[in-house]
């Protein structure tokens, strides 16, 4: 049996600091849940849904390609699946590790490094500070200022692309990366939360938004380097200049005093994770944009009143006080502000004097990511999750074709895609029983969490009119508002679906449930079959299959990947593999796919004891659901932005130090610097030192 570290400490009961909740989402899991919506839980469906199995038994059935090329299905109902899951015996699994994780897991630790599998080295590519802009100063931790910091790397960075630079520069790649908040106790010296300065505000304001870096590939190894005050480096901040478009560009919704046409924002704020585009740009989801808001709680009018709560904007005044120095951030003197946040913004990174785009057809609600595959006739579609406790996971549906080539009226046409099609929600059906699914995490009869799905339609974006298919919902409340057109549609309530990956290989679509202690407690949904566990504290993640492998389709088939946790737990699951060889793993957020097709994992705000970390499972062949732990990260840090390359690994070390009592003056980590030296979130690389590719 393995033996797990100690859980650490934490008065939040949770793996996460009393620190990060504040900073990072305005402690949302210690507010009311926003979503008090009566619509059906998934529970309650799959009591009728017992009774009509039959019906079920015949529902569509999906099909996908594997790797391979042939073809498999997953079945739709009835419990019928046609891909048998691996058997559980430990004697069936034989010989090496899939392709691709072909390396010694590291062992769950309380290290305040990196730790790496052996025979890895790495690298940090990029701190917190380093300039990357023309004219930017040196970091200097003692003498911060708006203007330094508009030209240095932001603060907690998170999402990360790489995209080629082609024409000669083949040793060089555009790294793109999101600055999600700011810590503003790990920032400045003798802070003061309950009075924060002018200067303080506005350092703060230039360390969120976006950064793009080149950085330059070493030929030995995986190694990068910054390449500092290059011509398309840039920095994008909460100040800086952007553009609604779309179907409720121009809505009274969303004008303000400073800006009466409803089309220009200024910045973007909490920017979790994101995607990259198949015509060359990156998105970026706004999350936790609620917090940045204040007096929520004295708006008078009814209908603004609950619109806010729902979408959970601070009654009183922020974490940051930023409404002290800005009227925008407070809703009663721009109650319109908060609505032009939540968005999933659209960047062109290969031209620095783009205007960054806010994609209003994707809908508004807590972004953690954007991830686009094509139809078959080349329709982008992206799926999106919405970070909250018993909210949902959307998708939208393009109504134009990407164009492809390099041409300037190409690249033009396809700035418009994500400005046309059809927005959806999503509504589960689990095949067996309520009587199976207890809450306990065990497997019902037919030994899968699985079931089928629909796509509900919220409502259409087109230039000759948009429509709305939510019934007492105008199109335009329904982009702005969709959470409670969600709501309205009887939308399944999920525990905090956070990033939605299709793989490129097989299409499947996986579904990252974080977790939700809420779920079963009084008042609140019990356990269903998407969502089989009471007291969730350890996440889950959902495969996805699209009926005859069509994006735009209406209907899904779906199962539960895998049930996080430690293995010797008989609620965890990991794709019916063999639990005793496999990392445990708790709290999965940020997926990606490596170039094998086996789905990447970074985690926050791990239960186990162990710190966060980045895992590899195989999602195809006998070897399904074998997972393995490839690093950690420092004390208190976040895994995020995974990119798994053949020959490098990267991955954004967020908050790390981030424990309760931290400060400047009281470091709870020297990463990635040593002692003596202010703690820096940071990008770092990994490779192999035989320069062979990782896990191969």
């Amino acid at each position: 049996m393995r033996k797990l570290l100690p859980l650490i400490g934490n008065p939040h009961g949770s793996g996460r600091s009393a620190l990060t909740c504040r900073y990072r989402c305005g402690d949302a899991c210690f507010h009311e849940v926003p979503n008090t919506s009566d619509n059906e839980y998934v529970g309650d469906v799959i009591a009728r849904a017992y009774s009509r199995r039959s019906m079920l038994r015949s529902a569509a059935v999906v099909t996908v390609a594997t790797a391979a090329g042939t073809a498999v299905t997953l079945g739709a109902g009835g419990g019928q699946s046609a891909e048998a899951a691996p058997s559980a015996d430990p004697k069936a699994v034989s010989g090496e590790a899939a392709r691709g994780l072909r390396f010694k897991a590291v062992a769950p630790n309380t290290d305040d490094r990196v730790t790496v599998p052996e025979g890895h080295d790495q690298n940090v590519v990029i701190r917190w500070g380093d300039p990357i802009v023309k004219g930017a100063p040196a970091f200097n931790p003692d003498k911060q200022t708006a203007a330094a910091q508009a030209g240095q790397f932001g603060y907690n960075n998170d999402f990360l692309s790489l995209l080629p630079l082609g024409g000669g520069y083949e040793r060089q790649q555009l790294l793109v990366a999101n600055h999600e908040y700011t810590d503003e106790n790990l920032m400045f010296k003798g802070y003061d939360p309950a009075n924060p300065t002018r200067e303080q505000v506005e350092v703060a304001w230039a360390a969120h938004g976006l950064g793009v870096v080149v950085v330059q590939e070493d030929h030995r190894s995986g190694k990068l380097t910054a390449v500092g005050r290059h011509q398309l480096n840039r920095r994008l901040t909460a100040t800086s200049e952007f553009r609604l478009t779309g179907p409720a560009a121009g809505s009274a919704l969303l004008k303000t005093s400073a800006d009466r046409t409803g089309t220009k924002v200024l910045g973007t704020l909490n920017n979790c994770s994101g995607g990259t585009t198949p015509w060359g740009t990156t998105l970026h989801g706004e999350e936790n944009f609620n917090q940045y808001f204040a007096n929520a709680g004295q708006v008078t009018d009814p209908a603004e009143a609950a619109r806010l709560k729902r979408y959970g904007v601070s009654t009183g005044a922020t974490e940051r006080k930023w409404e002290r120095f800005d009227k925008r951030f407070d809703c009663l003197q721009e109650p319109n502000e908060s609505h032009r946040f939540g968005w999933v913004v659209e960047l062109d990174p290969y031209d620095p004097n783009s205007v960054p785009r806010k994609r209003t057809a994707l809908g508004r609600f807590k972004h953690e990511g954007a991830q686009p595959r094509l139809t078959e006739d080349g329709r982008p579609v992206v799926y999106m999750g919405d970070d909250e406790r018993f909210d949902y996971f959307y998708k939208f549906v393009s109504s134009k074709q990407m164009k492809r080539g390099d041409s300037r009226a190409a690249k033009e046409h396809n700035l418009t895609l994500l400005d046309e099609g059809t927005l959806y929600v999503a509504k589960l059906t689990g095949d067996s029983p309520a009587a199976e699914v207890d809450g306990s995490g065990k497997l019902p009869a037919d030994g899968q969490f699985d079931g089928s799905g629909v796509w509900i339609k919220l409502a259409t974006a087109s230039a000759s009119g948009n429509v709305s298919h939510v019934e007492g919902m105008t199109a335009e409340e329904v982009f702005v508002f969709t959470r409670q057109a969600g709501d309205k549609v009887g939308a399944t309530k999920m525990d905090r679906p956070e990033d939605i990956e299709p793989s490129p290989r097989t299409g499947r679509v996986y579904v990252v449930l974080t977790n939700n202690t809420d779920r079963g407690k009084a008042g609140k949904a019990g356990a269903d079959e998407a969502n089989p566990r009471n007291l969730n504290k350890h996440g889950q993640i959902l495969e996805l299959a699209e009926n005859f492998d069509d994006p735009a389709g209406d209907g899904f088939a779906w199962r539960l990947f895998l049930v996080a946790g430690d293995p010797n737990d008989a609620s965890t699951y990991f794709a019916g593999f063999p639990k005793e060889k496999v990392s445990p793993i708790s709290c999965p957020d940020n997926v990606t796919f490596d170039p094998y097709g086996n789905l990447w994992i970074s985690t926050d705000g791990n239960q186990l004891g162990s710190h966060d970390g980045l895992f590899g499972v195989a999602t195809a062949g006998e070897r399904r659901g074998e997972l393995k732990q490839f690093l950690t990260v420092p004390r208190g840090a976040e895994t995020c932005g995974p990119l798994v390359q053949d020959k490098r690994v990267l991955v954004a070390v967020q908050h790390p130090g981030e424990i309760d009592g931290a400060s400047v003056e009281k470091p709870q980590s020297v990463w990635p610097d040593g002692p003596g030296r202010i703690v820096r979130p940071a990008v770092v690389s990994v490779w192999r030192k035989d320069g062979k590719n990782i896990g191969v």
